[in-house]
């Protein structure tokens, strides 16, 4: 077991965004977070890294417990939509990354060579399209050194080759020694990419597991075919 959540409630005001999500990330795998916009797995990832206070619950990590102010050191969570120093070249960015987190010289160009970003190298960040934005994000989360790397909606605004370069790419992340937990909304990509799935509806997690394990929890194991989709309408 890499990380186990139990409890996490969020509330905002008489809204409870959170309730009671609880669920374990084992070491080597590629989980997902799946449900739909508004359903919390924002405000999960952000409970789970840190930046913001949960109401309620418990992290343990390798057995331990994980304070906020330590989540840091075992995990690092690359939100959907930012634009990092948009001034600066890609690049600079990357070089950055690379000094930081004391990568060897030459791993930032090595991905992104990987995601098909060498044309965009001298481009500015805030210059760039929603998709090669989220192409440059990806390569500096996967920069980071530490163990467990949370990504919110990492295929967003990808087209379908860009999408399944990356989806290859992040399938390999395992294999260097890394855990991912991964936020999908698109449910076909996320059957997939996933080694094992948590699905989380209006704030509450309603099944974890492989999808066989999930059909049988949704009484769909006999059922021939039965996606994804179905195991989440038949659980929520």
């Amino acid at each position: 077991m890499l990380l186990k959540a139990q409890g996490i409630t969020k509330r905002y005001g008489p809204s409870t965004v959170l309730e009671d999500a609880a669920f374990t990330v084992y070491e080597g795998e590629v989980l997902g977070l799946i449900g739909p916009n508004g359903a919390g797995k924002t405000t999960l990832f952000e409970c789970l890294a840190g930046l913001l206070p949960a109401d309620g619950g418990s992290v343990e990590f390798r057995g331990e417990a994980l304070s906020a102010g330590h989540r840091k050191q075992a995990l690092f969570y690359l939100p959907d939509g930012i634009r990092p120093w948009a001034d600066q070249p890609v690049h600079w960015v990357l070089a950055f990354f690379e000094a930081l987190y004391g990568r060897p010289r030459g791993a930032g160009a090595a991905l992104a060579a990987e995601l098909k970003l060498a044309p965009l190298l001298r481009s500015r960040i805030g210059a760039l399209s929603k998709g090669e934005a989220k192409r440059v994000l990806l390569a500096l989360g996967l920069l980071t050194p530490q163990p467990l790397l949370l990504l919110d909606e990492p295929f967003d605004g990808l087209d379908f080759r860009q999408t399944r370069d990356v989806m290859a790419l992040l399938r390999t992340v395992p294999a260097r020694g890394r855990t991912l937990f991964v936020s999908i909304h698109q449910l076909v990509d996320a059957a997939r990419m996933c080694d094992r799935l948590v699905l989380l509806s209006r704030g509450r997690v309603v099944g974890v597991g492989t999808l066989p394990e999930l059909r049988s929890l949704a009484g769909l194991a006999g059922v021939d075919g039965a996606g994804l989709e179905e195991v989440f309408l038949a659980l929520t």
